[in-house]
């Protein structure tokens, strides 16, 4: 939809130029402010917000959730970002690629991870600046030997991807994606329930008529780690029986997979779910995975809107944050390095040295963005007042203390492209010893790279079903635009 379409349809809606401000309606007046100022008053970023500028951040909305319904998987993440990228005049990264000021690059890691890059005006060696962000997103995962039988239905063996509550997966709609790597070289990519008509998933819960002894469980013991199995087929063969023989039959018939090649395959089950509108004033986004596809989002747009920046700027996309950053794909690896390394030879060529690669990454600049948990109206508890990001309120600075904030000097860095841009921000501290969580920040910092921590709040982060606040993706999109053009 374009903007102009986009903007037509908002001021043909009954919510047009209104904004919901605790019991009451304001009209949005013509200036933008920042949430916070400098004696730290905050107030929401829907305030003040031009009927102009709300258009433009509903239409970004719109594009975002197109985007999130496509990409659910790193997998499905890279291959949407290569083909944005190309089509803003983005090309494969080569050994030989001229590191003339304005080229536009992209480094594709395995199909799990990438990099896009825009070669600034400074030698490398004056530094980088680096938007990092995963891909990677709460999930199941088949086993490599998946499927059984049990009860006469057939079931998959699963396992989970990063830190869930099991019984949210439950009654949850999924979809098959993934692909699955053959012997002879081929690949087969598989996308079952994401498609209109497409068959889904389902872990079933126990009805509330037969669950004497299960419902007063605790939470966490209401269904295990092994009992997270999809049902997946019902019908048997001629005989009454093998259910199971019947999948691997389709399996075979459709898509040429045999029970070997599950072994070598990648296949996630998914919320089948599509991204949606949320509240009267469709002010809010539900949709799966925004931990952290929607930094990620915000990350590759940011990047494909910038000119010839001063210092080289890099969109880095990687997998694996949410089991610990792990693998060839994950930020723990050397992989970054040698991305560093690479650049620098293509420009020096013979006269290559590491100190430089050490220099470059010593003078550089990241922002780790990842979203982390606003204010919930229903448990607010986890946050004290002067320090908890709420929705709507900007991009949320992670001050979490004890040796984990960025230096002050850097911080003070940030303040200022923020508020220089007209940015919304505010600062995000739990309460001492209530919550938690982790971040790449720190795989980087470890290279000698100043490093700060902020994303946005978002509800139910790590369920099937999460929510942000439309004006608050749009700002981190301002702020990681603003830090790339600095």
């Amino acid at each position: 939809m374009s903007l102009k379409s986009h903007t037509k349809l908002i001021r043909n809606s009954l919510l047009s130029g209104l904004i919901f401000a605790g019991s009451g309606l304001m009209m949005a007046s013509n200036v933008q402010a920042a949430a916070c100022n400098e004696d730290m008053d905050c107030k929401s970023s829907w305030i003040d917000l031009s009927e102009e500028d709300r258009a433009t951040v509903f239409a970004f909305a719109e594009d975002y959730k197109g985007f999130m319904d496509k990409a659910r998987s790193e997998l499905t993440f890279v291959e949407e970002a290569i083909k944005i990228a190309e089509a803003n005049g983005f090309s494969p990264l080569q050994d030989n690629s001229p590191m003339t000021p304005g080229a536009k690059y992209y480094d594709n890691n395995r199909d799990r991870a990438v990099s896009l890059i825009v070669i600034g005006s400074e030698d490398f060696e004056e530094g980088l600046h680096v938007v990092a962000s995963h891909i990677d997103s709460p999930r199941l995962e088949l086993k490599n030997v998946p499927l059984y039988e049990k009860s006469e239905f057939a079931l998959f063996q699963t396992n989970y991807h990063g830190g869930i509550k099991k019984h949210q997966w439950t009654n949850v709609p999924l979809a098959l994606i993934g692909r699955v790597d053959k012997k002879d070289g081929t690949t087969v990519q598989i996308n079952i329930g994401m498609n209109e008509g497409d068959p889904i998933f389902m872990i079933p819960e126990v009805s509330p008529h037969t669950d004497r002894g299960y419902a007063s469980k605790p939470v966490s013991a209401l269904i295990t780690a092994e009992e997270m199995d999809p049902i997946v087929a019902l019908i048997p063969d001629a005989e009454g029986k093998d259910v199971s023989g019947q999948v691997e039959r389709y399996l075979k018939a459709t898509y040429g997979i045999s029970r070997g090649d599950l072994v070598s395959a990648e296949l996630l089950l998914v919320p089948a779910m599509k991204s949606r509108d949320m509240g009267f004033d469709r002010s809010m986004i539900a949709a799966y995975g925004q931990d952290d596809r929607l930094a990620s989002y915000t990350n590759v747009r940011a990047i494909l809107d910038i000119g010839t920046p001063t210092k080289t700027a890099i969109a880095h996309l990687v997998d694996n944050e949410e089991v610990g950053n792990v693998n060839n794909t994950g930020a723990k690896s050397q992989y970054f390095s040698n991305l560093v390394s690479r650049l620098i030879e293509a420009k020096k060529g013979d006269d290559m040295r590491e100190s430089y690669v050490r220099r470059t990454l010593s003078n550089s600049r990241m922002i780790s963005i990842d979203v982390n948990p606003g204010i919930n109206p229903m448990r607010p508890n986890a946050w004290e007042p002067l320090n908890g990001p709420r929705l709507g309120y900007g991009v949320n600075l992670k001050l979490y203390g004890r040796g984990f904030n960025a230096n002050s000097e850097y911080i003070a860095y940030i303040r200022k492209v923020l508020d220089d841009n007209n940015i919304p921000w505010q600062t995000a501290t739990y309460k001492v010893g209530v919550g938690g969580g982790g971040t790449i920040g720190g795989e980087f910092s470890r290279q000698d790279m100043n490093v700060i921590d902020f994303g946005v709040p978002v509800l139910s982060i790590h369920t099937p079903y999460a929510v942000s606040a439309k004006i608050d993706v749009y700002n981190l999109y301002r702020a990681c635009n603003s830090f790339f053009t600095q």
